[in-house]
């Protein structure tokens, strides 16, 4: 009989929750408190609408924050994406006061009234291969090159801010053509595509439809044999991207601009680890690159003594 592997030691939960906080920055020293006292490292932003981030530490860490989370106002039915690794992905424990849990540049917009149909991973593979749906993959550019969805359009933004706009001119050039946009979009864990739904909703288009639970929950629930993913998937913490079973992928990260690389980028004369690759040499300057430099050196030592380098750029900043 065989016996089931023990699980790994470090887990990781991804959440979000839109919800109404009156004073976000009243619920920020419990909950600080709550994250250090457990052992708990990773980033919490929290913003009057609503909590997102990612977190990693032991089983019973992770529960006893978790249960604080509950405890905020409209959170007690909060989804955690959850998944498990062998070493922490953080550096830092972190809780950040933000005006917009995920950055759209759309203050009036309120997700909580207006989201578009949530469909399941089981039903996804459907929904896009109908030629009548446009598939829009609301991430941003550096996220889409490493993987997407088969049709899928890039809007090939550089920030989720710059969507709306994108979205206005994509929606004026479809409906130019005489057709009703029947829209199905996708993003990493699901928060984005509450607010880019939402937002197509206010424009006035009535069929939009979203992946619930992102890629992350397409990758964990549909089998390889199976889906319609191509690629891997880019997540903001140290694994830096996962494939199907959310196992974790083949990228690594450029330290200086945050970007996933493949094993062909590093190969790329411009990589040098820690200082640069090939898509962000010539935005840097040489004084940049040397500080940059100096801080990898301090890194590597830190990490040959078994320690954690206080000004290393550890966990990614996330906006889903």
């Amino acid at each position: 009989m065989k016996t089931r592997p023990a699980p790994l030691p470090i887990r990781i939960a991804a959440l979000y929750q839109f919800a109404r906080f009156d004073d976000p920055a009243s619920i920020k020293p419990g909950l600080s408190a709550c994250m250090e006292t457990a052992g708990v490292r990773g980033t919490l932003l929290l913003a009057r609408e609503g909590i997102n981030g990612t977190i990693a530490g032991s089983d019973e860490s992770i529960d006893a924050v978790l249960a604080h989370v509950r405890t905020l106002p409209g959170c007690s039915n909060i989804e955690v994406k959850e998944s498990r690794s062998n070493t922490m992905p953080f550096h830092r424990t972190k809780v950040r006061l933000k005006k917009e849990i995920v950055t759209m540049g759309q203050p009036d917009l309120d997700p909580l009234s207006g989201v578009g149909t949530y469909v399941d991973p089981q039903d996804w593979n459907a929904l896009i291969a109908d030629p009548d749906v446009i598939v829009i993959d609301t991430r941003n550019d550096y996220e889409v090159q490493i993987g997407t969805f088969e049709g899928a359009i890039d809007p090939e933004t550089k920030s989720f801010g710059e969507f709306p706009d994108w979205f206005r001119a994509k929606r004026a050039e479809i409906e130019d053509t005489g057709r009703s946009p029947k829209i199905a979009m996708f993003c990493t864990g699901g928060i984005r595509c509450e607010k880019s739904t939402a937002f197509a909703r206010s424009e006035g288009v009535k069929e939009v439809y979203h992946l619930k639970g992102g890629i992350l929950n397409y990758l964990e629930h549909v089998p390889e044999q199976e889906s319609l993913w191509r690629g891997e998937c880019f997540v903001f913490d140290e694994r830096v991207s996962v494939g199907h079973g959310l196992k974790l992928g083949d990228h690594s990260l450029c330290r200086a601009c945050r970007r996933p690389l493949s094993r062909e980028d590093m190969a790329h004369e411009h990589f040098v680890e820690g200082v640069s690759c090939h898509r962000c040499h010539g935005e840097r300057s040489e004084e940049q690159r040397a500080r940059y430099s100096e801080r990898h050196r301090q890194a590597t030592l830190a990490g040959a003594r078994g320690q954690d380098h206080i000004g290393r750029r550890d966990d990614i900043e996330t906006d889903d």
